[in-house]
């Protein structure tokens, strides 16, 4: 799977009502953002292109303390990009280009020992799960579903990085050949 689309994500968030960007920005940081909050001028840089392309509109400006609000809401244009997006699959992510996998031809290339670098590896792995799991304990059920998928992919690596492993000596003979 990808990188999160933020342009839809945000444009998603103003489809539940009319909207300003600060509170876009604290509803997606709230939902989305624990890791990698947005920063605010991305989230208004966000809004000028939605702006610009027909996907939400203007409602006015409001005079406060600081600068004006502007109060966007979604259009039709964006409520059908958003149901594109929400039922589109995401590609899985099988790519076949893998820097772990690169990292250890490599070394096997130099001569170097590929079963300390997939060591390295593994324990980095294990101390993201540990970090993972922790953060889990107490937390709300979308905290705990995202840590889930965060750890059932890094899972999936640890099982890649102990058959790499297993196989280091026939991948160095075929490398090397």
């Amino acid at each position: 799977m990808g990188s999160m689309d933020n342009s839809t994500v945000l444009l998603g968030l103003l489809g539940t009502g009319p909207s300003y960007g600060y509170d876009l920005k604290h509803g997606y940081d709230r939902l989305f953002g624990a890791e990698k909050p947005l920063a605010f001028g991305q989230v208004y840089a966000t809004l000028a292109r939605l702006l610009r392309s027909g996907l939400i509109e203007l409602l006015g400006d409001e005079a406060g303390a600081g600068p004006d609000r502007k109060r966007y809401e979604i259009t039709p244009e964006g409520r059908t990009k958003v149901a594109e997006w929400l039922f589109a699959p995401d590609a899985p992510s099988g790519s076949l280009q893998s820097n772990l996998f690169a990292k250890t031809v490599i070394a096997l290339l130099l001569g170097d020992d590929a079963e300390a670098l997939l060591d390295v590896q593994r324990a980095e792995h294990l101390a993201r799960m540990r970090e993972l799991t922790r953060r889990k304990h107490g937390a709300d059920l979308s905290t705990v579903l995202l840590c889930d998928h965060a750890l059932f992919h890094l899972e999936a690596d640890l099982r890649w990085i102990d058959l790499t492993a297993a196989r280091l000596a026939e991948l160095r003979a075929e490398v090397l050949s």
